[in-house]
């Protein structure tokens, strides 16, 4: 325990970090009330101790379980505080139906493919009689066909219709949007027409944050008048202010390859490069006491500041509350532990908003961070290089590998890749996207002054141009990526602990942690082999839903053979997305397309298994008998007259059929007695054999 002792804000995070996951995956543990009354039961116990000490002089018992217990019990009560979902008043709990309602934009646009995305805030909703009052986030969708421009922050929206609870993830191991919104509190989704949408009013939920959106919207307009090029701009939008609505998937891909990726979002590394300058430029002020409060304070204004031009966006208000408890403890000038500093803004982050826990980049950010504070300083003592040149390449380089190995184990496990030439790329891009932050920021301050503002971001413009040219470049050597890694959440924790014991063995010299990582290897390989016999050494028909496309993938050992239309394979993001983590998880490795024939059908015979699919109903076969009938393309006007010619062990339709027409054919089915299973209404079909 005496180890712990410099470490108190730690274990208090750590205790409340474990309340919070235990309300979200537990919430019924405990009844909110019981767990109420056991909190401050256990608090009275605490304070009862902590009196009777002072009075008596002596110690009756040692109460830190008790208090590290109580903090436990006040995350997991936040949690369930906080999760709206709980709150009678909130749209999910709505029996009623809901024929118009009025909600007020909460954030700023975010431009999609197709659509304008915003999100709103609901005020009430009607039904068929009355208005009443409506807690509850949605997720609102206008098609950019009918809407040129999207609303904004602070518009007051009456539209109409009812909005849709966010539906689970149509495929095996697609992303879990639904999921996703339910962490930021949001269980509703609307496609709104032109037609069924109105503007009201005004009316901003803060005024702080609507001037820091019309900020942020005039610094990306400054931006894009002063950086010529679609991708320049783009780069310039995300780098320097966080938006990343312009990024191309390609230019996307070739980050996340090289490991690049970090700096195309504004996060701690963007904080740092500022908070560096700006004590850099400081640093006449000198080393008193009062100094380093004017220091703390100019400091402090010019983060918030920048953090204000990014409209206030959550991964800035991350890094920016990070670096203000730095900053703070650094201008208190006392032996202040930076890992508690790190805890105690986690901490007050976390009272916030506790589902912050499972946001990707604060997990990643956390670690990143810790990773380069208790890794780099060893790495660093490695080598003394001799001249100033390599002294800060070394530097560069310490800082890389201690944040990739802190975040390996996470970064498998979200994005199954890993980057194999990424302390080259970053010794180039990090330097670069330094260089392209403060060109960034310059050009917003001198943007008045147009022939200075148009020759800085001349310069912006190739310094950019240059970034692509080496993410491009690295992207291209060979073997530059490994991908298709696939490790579920506990043997990312195994994984995490063989890394963990590997640093502590050089740092303690003890045969323990030798141990500890051969079990935790044996562990991660014992859940591999499994996972092999499990799921890989098997065979699959997988229909999946993939809208206004058919998708079948025939998985044996490995292999797939991937009967689809002629569009669907030129679509790679929709594959990526609908098709492509189903198969990670059953290991495929070779895909073999066979195009969807000219003909009106289709028979295969299959690892011993008939698949019949019907494209046009003009030419049926008749008398046939199959294991899978699949139907697509609206094919069948008639349930009924297509089972007098063909019997089928299992009947599935497709997406390629219209949501209107898989209806119909459910209603025939329901009448014949005939299981049918859409992929519209039920998800992907799926089925080992």
């Amino acid at each position: 325990m005496l180890h712990w002792i410099p470490y108190a804000v730690v274990r208090i995070v750590l205790f409340f970090i474990a309340g919070i996951l235990l309300g979200i995956y537990c919430p019924d543990f405990l009844p909110q009330h019981i767990a109420a009354i056991v909190f401050v039961a256990l608090l009275t116990v605490y304070i009862g101790h902590f009196i009777a000490q002072r009075i008596t002089q002596k110690t009756l018992f040692n109460p830190g379980m008790i208090g590290l217990l109580a903090i436990l019990l006040a995350g997991y009560l936040q949690l369930l505080h906080r999760t709206d979902s709980r709150r009678a008043d909130n749209l999910i709990n709505l029996k009623t139906p809901v024929a118009y309602y009025q909600a007020v934009v909460t954030g700023y646009t975010q431009e999609k493919a197709t659509a304008w995305k915003v999100e709103a805030r609901l005020l009430q909703v009607k039904d068929s009689s009355t208005w009443q009052s409506i807690q509850g986030n949605i997720v609102l969708y206008f098609p950019k066909k009918e809407f040129q421009r999207s609303f904004q922050y602070g518009d007051v929206l009456l539209i109409r219709g009812q909005p849709q609870v966010t539906p689970p993830p149509g495929n095996p191991g697609e992303f879990d949007y639904k999921r996703y919104l339910a962490f930021r509190k949001i269980y509703h989704q609307h496609f709104v027409k032109r037609k069924d949408v109105k503007c009201l009013d005004s009316q901003p939920d803060s005024r702080l944050l609507y001037y820091a959106i019309c900020a942020r919207n005039w610094a990306d307009a400054t931006l894009k008048k002063y950086v010529e090029g679609e991708r320049e701009q783009a780069i310039a939008s995300a780098l320097v202010l966080g938006v990343t609505d312009g990024l191309d998937n390609e230019l996307l891909n070739a980050y996340a390859a090289t490991g690049a990726m970090h700096v195309l979002a504004v996060s701690g590394l963007h904080i740092s490069i500022i908070y560096m300058i700006i004590l850099w430029l400081l640093k006449p002020l000198g080393t008193s006491r009062a100094s380093q409060w004017i220091a703390a304070g100019i400091s402090l204004f010019i983060l918030w500041g920048y953090a204000y031009i990014t409209g206030l966006s959550p991964s800035v208000l991350r890094a920016v509350t990070m670096f203000t408890f730095v900053a703070v403890a650094k201008a208190w000038n006392r032996q202040t532990n930076i890992y508690n500093v790190l805890a105690a803004s986690a901490f007050f982050l976390l009272l916030y908003e506790p589902y912050l826990i499972m946001s990707v980049a604060f997990q990643l950010s956390y670690l990143a961070v810790l990773g380069i504070v208790y890794l780099q300083p060893g790495l660093y003592q490695l080598w003394e290089p001799a001249s100033r040149l390599w002294d800060e390449v070394w530097k560069i380089t310490t800082v890389s590998i201690a944040a990739q190995l802190a975040t390996l184990s996470l970064g498998l496990l979200y994005f199954h890749q890993f980057p194999n030439y990424f302390l080259l790329s970053n010794l180039l891009v990090i330097p670069g996207s330094f260089f392209v932050l403060i060109a960034g920021l310059v050009v917003l301050v001198i943007g008045f002054i147009t022939p200075v503002a148009s020759f800085v971001g001349l310069l912006l413009k190739w310094s950019i141009q240059a970034l692509n040219i080496v993410v491009f470049t690295v992207e291209a050597f060979p073997f530059s990526l490994v991908d298709n890694i696939y490790i579920d959440t506990f043997q990312s924790w195994l994984l995490m602990g063989v890394i963990i014991s590997a640093v502590l063995l050089f740092q303690f010299r003890s045969f323990r942690y030798i141990a500890v990582a051969f079990i935790c290897t044996l562990l991660f390989a014992a859940v591999q082999w499994h996972h092999f016999y499990q799921d890989v050494d098997r065979r699959y028909i997988t229909v999946y839903k993939v809208p206004h496309h058919s998708a079948v993938d025939l998985t044996a050992q490995g292999h797939v053979y991937f009967l689809t239309d002629s569009l669907l394979p030129q679509k790679a993001p929709a594959i990526r997305f609908h098709i492509h983590p189903n198969r990670l998880h059953n290991g495929v490795e070779e895909v073999s397309t066979l195009v969807q024939p000219v003909t009106s059908y289709q028979l295969l015979h299959w690892q011993e298994k008939s698949i019949l699919r019907i494209t046009d109903g003009k030419a049926i076969p008749s008398q046939t008998k199959v294991d899978y009938l699949i139907i697509s393309n609206n094919a069948i006007r008639n349930l009924a007259s297509l089972l007098k010619q063909i019997d089928a062990s299992e009947i599935i339709l497709d997406s390629s059929n219209s949501y209107y027409f898989a209806t119909k054919l459910l209603a025939q089915a329901s009448q014949l007695n005939v299981r049918v299973h859409s992929v519209w209404h039920e998800g992907a079909f799926s089925v080992q054999i």
